[in-house]
């Protein structure tokens, strides 16, 4: 059975581009240090944890798609963690689930794990390139700087950093997984 996805309208579609209008979303997410693969696993785990009943009163919620991650926002708390390490490029990363579409912030259990925070999303306007693959850094950054062409031809301005959408699980083959790279847009 197909997971659920948030509701949009398509405003214009372009082959693999599209500009979408998103509602108010309501996500659970965490910030995560380390490179994009290495967050996306331990953001996942996290939020996975909760939505599998970590949370008061151990309510199981509906697996939504897709799992999003995007670069942190500069001044964004990060839980501390032991042993510290460094690496050269690892930054913090977002990675969000969307809830189901019944639910608000009013009526989702509470976290047991205090690095997931529940939060209300205004709605959105969204540059979306869709692709297929594993969704690999170099990836990322190749379908990120055709979605920004793509935008500058169109007269389209960005409203905040690209954010990876991975659609598919992680036992699914490599050439049919669908992932998109959305950016959102200034009114």
């Amino acid at each position: 059975m197909a997971a659920e996805e948030p509701a949009f309208r398509r405003v214009s579609q372009d082959g693999a581009f599209s500009v979408r209008d998103y509602p108010a979303l309501v996500v659970a997410e965490v910030t995560v240090p380390g490179d994009q693969d290495a967050a996306v696993r331990a953001g996942f785990r996290l939020l996975a944890g909760y939505i599998f009943g970590g949370n008061v009163p151990k309510q199981r919620i509906p697996m939504t798609a897709p799992v999003t991650q995007a670069p942190a926002s500069p001044g964004e708390r990060i839980a501390m963690t032991a042993p510290v390490t460094q690496a050269e490029g690892a930054g913090a990363w977002t990675v969000r689930f969307t809830m189901p579409a019944g639910y608000s912030l009013q009526t989702l259990p509470r976290p047991d794990d205090a690095r997931v925070r529940l939060q209300a999303l205004p709605p959105t306007r969204m540059a979306v390139v869709r692709f297929s693959g594993r969704a690999r850094a170099t990836d990322v950054e190749r379908r990120t700087a055709l979605l920004r062409q793509y935008m500058a031809t169109h007269g389209l301005n960005a409203a905040g950093p690209p954010t990876l959408a991975r659609y598919n699980p992680p036992w699914t083959p490599w050439f049919i997984r669908r992932n998109e790279v959305m950016i959102p847009l200034q009114p």
